[in-house]
Formats: C-alpha cells, structure tokens, sequence
C-alpha cells in the first residue's frame, strides 16, 4: 500500500493516516507499531504523556537496523506534555522523548494541550493536590511556541505544531510565529465535525489532525464528564453507507474524515484492525453521502475536560 500524503505550509509531506498509541502499554504497542509498519502505515503518533516512546523506539531501531525501514521513510510525531511548558525546559523535554525513540529528531512535536500544569518531580502527568485539584501552571504560550522554533533551527524537530489549540490561542502562535505551526491536533469526529476550527485554522495555512475519529470508546471517564455519548460505529447512517461500499463503519468515518482533508491517527492494538483502518484509499464516499454525514454534527465536545475548566488557557470557554 502507497501511504497518501498531505503537504504542509513547510512542504513537507505528512502521511494521511498514522497509527495511534494513547493508553497502548508498552508491550501491546510494540505489536501495534510492527502490525502498522508491516500494513504500509508510515506515521505513528505518540507522546511523552503516553509513556510508550521507550517501546516504540525498540521497534523503530528494530526496522531501521535490520534495513525493513529507513528513518525518512517514517514520520513520528510526539509531544511537549503539559508538566514541562516551562519554556526554559522545553528543548530538555524533547531530548528526553528523543532519548526514548531512539532518534536524533522527530519529523512533528507539538503542544500537547495549551494547559500548563506544575510537575510535582513523581511522574505525574496530570499532577493533583491533596484535594484532588488539578495543580495549574501558567506560562506565555508565544514562549513556549519560541522554545519549539528552537528546536527547528536545531534540527530536532522538523515541524511544529499544536494539539487542542481553540481559535483564539490558535491565532495568538501565527501571530507571533517566526516559523507557523503545522497542524492542530484536536477532537474531531462525525458528532464534534469542527467546520469552523478546520476553516479558521486552513485559512491560517494549519491542517487540522483528528484524533477520537472513531468516537475514542475507549476513553477514560474522568476525561468526559456526563452525558449521552451515541457510538458513532454504530450510527444507521454511517452503518448503511458502509453497507453501500462493503467497508466497515470503522473506514467510513475515517474515510469521511480524509476526503475533507483532515489527517487521522485511529489507535488500536488489534493487528486485524489495524490492517481495516488502512484500508481506506480504495473507496469514495460521494457528494451525497459527505452531506449526510456532516448533517450528523452535534458539535458534542466527548472529552469536555470539565475539571481543568479553571485553567486559565482552558480551551473549550469558546465555540471554537
């Protein structure tokens, strides 16, 4: 399989389809990872917040040493995780993702959330106090993004870009950028479709990169908050469009999500569904079936991040 590619605003290519590691072990994702690159993926995303680079890096040295793969035949993303937004400490942070992947740079770093919180020195990626309130940190987001510019002039990172970025602080980084973010990694399925964030950030030279495309059903509750959440696997429109193509409601909703041009990392450590999910570039959906699945938009935030809505850059005080 031909792994399809977008451009982005620095001309290089980005592979449409990555694979997704969060809440993947380090064992289970090692399978993934091998299963992926076997399967013609060519993009795997993860984070230092994932605690799996380590393992990922064993697989990638794996394919390099034994000549499988080339470095520039694969693109890895990673991310600068809330703990260490201090902007002074950002390049040590990469270094140590770095350290882990086992490579000298990572073809995207990004912000993973414009949220800072203080690193309590244990670990703890989502460090609380002795209330269980999460311990906030404040640090100028234009700073920040200046540290990950850095890391380009380096050669550590060869794009940047953001990852739950709203508009206005989507705006506040092209602003005051030197060197523009990429992409903006943010929620994005047939139930949060984020029309205007896609415009706002694509008039701005930003592709958007979805994450949760399948509906996340895996996601931890502590994330989501109450609600009525549908399973978008399971929705009678996309179930009978798959029926109209022979594909499953998985490659539908990811299908959907290419031909608006969007970049989808679907996760999953299943070798049999990570063979489905790439099975995506043999099939159209039509004009008529798009406009059925963009009337199916709710605009239904499922990771609503309810206990951080204090955070000063809490993102989702806005529509977009």
């Amino acid at each position: 399989m031909e792994m399809e590619t977008f451009v982005l605003n620095n001309s290089l290519h980005m592979p449409v389809l990555g694979l997704g590691t969060w809440q993947s072990t380090p064992d289970q994702v090692k399978d993934a990872v091998r299963a992926a690159l076997d399967n013609g993926y060519r993009h795997i995303d993860t984070a230092w917040n994932y605690k799996n680079e380590d393992a990922i890096g064993e697989v990638l040295e794996e394919y390099f040493k034994s000549g499988k793969l080339k470095r520039n035949d694969v693109f890895i993303t990673t991310k600068l995780p809330m703990i260490h937004m201090e902007p002074t400490r950002v390049k040590a942070s990469l270094d140590e993702s770095l350290k882990s992947l086992k490579l000298q740079y990572v073809d995207l770093y990004l912000i993973h959330s414009p949220m800072s919180l203080k690193d309590k020195g244990d670990g703890s990626i989502l460090p609380v106090d002795e209330n269980g309130k999460f311990m906030f940190a404040y640090h100028d987001l234009v700073q920040v993004w200046k540290s990950l510019e850095e890391l380009v002039d380096e050669g550590k990172a060869k794009s940047i870009g953001l990852s739950n970025f709203n508009s206005k602080q989507t705006e506040r980084i092209v602003t005051n950028a030197r060197i523009k973010p990429v992409t903006n990694q943010v929620e994005c399925h047939i139930y949060l479709q984020q029309k205007e964030l896609q415009k706002f950030c694509e008039d701005r030279g930003l592709k958007l990169t979805s994450y949760a495309t399948l509906g996340s059903p895996g996601r931890p509750a502590f994330l989501s908050g109450e609600g009525n959440y549908a399973n978008a696997l399971e929705d009678p429109v996309i179930c009978q469009i798959a029926k109209n193509h022979k594909k499953t409601p998985a490659q539908v909703l990811l299908r959907n999500m290419v031909q608006r041009g969007i970049f989808v990392i679907p996760k999953s450590v299943t070798p049999a569904r990570i063979l489905e999910n790439s099975q995506i570039f043999d099939f159209q959906l039509t004009d008529e079936e798009m406009k059925e699945v963009a009337s199916l938009d709710r605009h239904q935030r499922m990771f609503t991040l309810n206990l951080t809505e204090q955070h000063p850059e809490f993102p989702y005080h806005i529509p977009y």
